[in-house]
């Protein structure tokens, strides 16, 4: 699968790799630091990815601006995009979903319980079918 990860703490990139290492199948991830960043790599004609993994809190454009432009977007509003974002924020829940988001996860304080739920949701998506670019 290939993920596109939104997220600009680099401890936070680290956790990703590091779990997905442990991951049965091997996954192709994609990083941007902000939603402009992400953009630009979406509009580039590269392929593009099976899903998206979005922080909301980030600089510049944050993961819910990110999220407005994606959908209104006629080729890469079909992307399945996922929040993994420290916010427990109910209004942030609520906008995401009415926004158009495939899940919304909250990141565990303990790095036990983030690698389980990394893990869980992989073993999800791997058995979903995805449309392919």
């Amino acid at each position: 699968m290939n993920v596109l990860f939104i997220e600009d703490d680099a401890i936070e990139s680290m956790k990703l790799h590091r779990t997905i290492a442990k991951s049965e199948t091997k996954h192709q991830i994609t990083e941007a630091k902000n939603g402009e960043e992400a953009l630009a790599y979406l509009q580039s004609g590269k392929p593009l990815p099976d899903i998206i993994l979005l922080d909301l809190n980030m600089p510049r454009m944050n993961g819910i601006e990110f999220l407005r432009i994606l959908k209104a977007d006629e080729k890469l509003r079909y992307l399945p995009t996922v929040i993994l974002t420290t916010s427990q924020n109910r209004s942030d829940l609520l906008e995401c979903y009415k926004v158009g988001i495939a899940g919304y996860l909250s990141k565990p304080l303990k790095y036990e319980d983030y690698e389980e739920m990394i893990l869980r949701f992989l073993k999800y998506w791997e058995v979903n079918e995805l449309v392919k670019s």
